[in-house]
């Protein structure tokens, strides 16, 4: 969150000169999506100043690799095959949800694969290249993953955490039952693990166990002293979905019970937004290395025709997570297409965001579900270099003023809203370095908070221009 003085403005009245410092997460935006038919996502971020990307081609038959100096520009950077499967035998069907990390001096790509005779007989692979750019240099095969357990495996991944390296991966146990349980293991070498592996997680809630029964997709992010590892769950169609198990990251990670999931899932489909099958992510950071970003895939529609693994239309998207008081992530809702939404922070009441509440705007303490408290600025709906805010959950809902009050209310198609609902942005008035929304319509008014409920208000002292000055996070 957002660190500040403990002083806030309660009913517009401002205790002190105190107030919130810049972010240290400012808000940050991508557009949507960035790259069609590339499922199972990863892109990492490295010291080089490249972000690399590569993910699972609808054709199952190779590893391709991009690299961009922002993830942005991933969606336009080229694209290299880097590794090409085999024509028989192990490695030659089914090439599946590559990653790529860099350890010790190397680059090393996880992927899973079938075979020739067996494209069924999946298991987790490794390659390495010691070049300093993964994209020109050649990589090696350094073989199999061996697991104690010579079943359908998967989704391998690899995290540090207190000087230790792990793999974790999604693996069938016919003495579980169907389907695809979590399991992790240290590692001796980026190629293999040592000792007894240990079941984190099984499929066994009803959000987990539709159409499959799946626990997939682990990637692992770090905050606070815990360690949070998302994975997938459910068939791969509409379906799909995250949860999350969290440990802590001084106890035994090698101990099932040391792992809490969720009651339910994280992160699903929504119909508002348009995006169906939210899962199999991993994690990065944004260019200026001060906000986690999700990085995951999706279908644009809910119906498939025949097996959800023929469709090719899985597509790489990203969007900021944001933390929750108690240091859990809070992953929203999956955006809609374009550019993706901010929040917007109080000056004066650092804990507080804009958000709706039964469409009335208001700002408002850790506010659940997040969505409430996301916009997307687009061009002003009444033009002439205004913006307006758009609901992130609510999808051609703006803020705007009708008799000096704001709401978040449903275009209307009138030149009346258009007006209501668009405002110039101008450097904040209390703080430059935050942003003040000037109403387009009513010259001389401004966005600002009053007994915690927005209003669009003239301005003539310093407490009005803090209520009436926001930051983007």
């Amino acid at each position: 969150m957002i660190a500040g003085s403990a002083t806030a403005t309660v009913a517009g009245v401002t205790a002190g000169p105190a107030h919130a410092a810049v972010p240290a997460s400012p808000g940050v935006t991508y557009t949507n999506t960035l790259a069609a038919q590339r499922a199972d996502p990863h892109i990492f971020k490295h010291t080089d100043g490249f972000y690399y990307f590569t993910a699972t081609v609808p054709a199952y038959d190779r590893i391709v690799l991009r690299r961009a100096t922002t993830i942005q520009g991933l969606a336009s950077a080229a694209e290299t095959t880097i590794w090409t499967k085999h024509t028989s035998g192990e490695m030659g069907a089914h090439i599946w949800a590559p990653e790529i990390h860099f350890i010790d001096g190397k680059w090393y790509v996880y992927f899973a694969a079938g075979a020739t005779n067996d494209i069924w007989k999946i298991r987790p692979y490794v390659l390495e290249c010691a070049a300093a750019n993964p994209i020109t240099g050649t990589w090696t095969e350094k073989g199999r993953i061996a697991l104690p357990l010579d079943t359908f495996s998967l989704d391998a991944t690899t995290f540090v955490v207190n000087g230790t390296r792990y793999l974790s991966w999604a693996q069938n146990d016919p003495a579980v039952g169907s389907g695809t349980n979590l399991y992790l293991a240290r590692m001796s070498s980026p190629w293999a693990i040592t000792g007894t592996p240990v079941r984190i997680s099984t499929p066994t809630a009803s959000w987990e166990t539709i159409g499959h029964r799946v626990n997939e997709g682990p990637a692992v992010i770090q905050r606070n002293g815990k360690v949070f590892m998302t994975f997938s769950a459910s068939a791969t169609d509409a379906n799909y979905c995250m949860g999350l198990l969290t440990a802590s990251a001084s106890a035994d990670l090698l101990k099932a019970s040391s792992w809490a999931k969720t009651a339910g899932p994280v992160f699903t489909s929504n119909a508002a937004t348009g995006q169906y099958g939210p899962g199999h992510n991993q994690f990065t950071v944004s260019e200026d290395g001060r906000s986690d970003i999700l990085v995951y895939h999706d279908r644009g529609y809910k119906d498939i025709s025949g097996d959800p693994l023929n469709d090719p239309n899985r597509r790489t998207r990203v969007q900021k997570i944001y933390w929750k008081a108690d240091g859990t992530p809070d992953f929203g809702i999956p955006v809609a297409d374009g550019l993706t939404p901010i929040r917007l922070s109080s000056y004066n009441a650092p804990d507080r965001f804009i958000r709706h509440w039964e469409y009335r705007a208001r700002i408002e303490a850790n506010v659940a579900p997040l969505a409430d408290s996301q916009f997307r600025t687009v061009t002003g709906l009444a033009g002439s270099g205004t913006v307006s805010l758009e609901s992130a959950n609510f999808p051609g809902y703006y803020l705007r003023h009708k008799n000096y009050e704001v709401w978040v209310e449903k275009n209307d198609g009138t030149a009346q809203f258009r007006s209501d609902a668009s405002f110039t942005a101008r450097a904040g008035l209390a703080d430059s370095a935050g942003v003040s929304y000037e109403s387009y319509n009513a010259p001389g008014r401004y966005i600002r908070h009053y007994n915690h409920l927005l209003h669009v208000q003239a301005l003539s002292t310093a407490t009005d221009r803090a209520d009436a000055t926001f930051y983007l996070q």
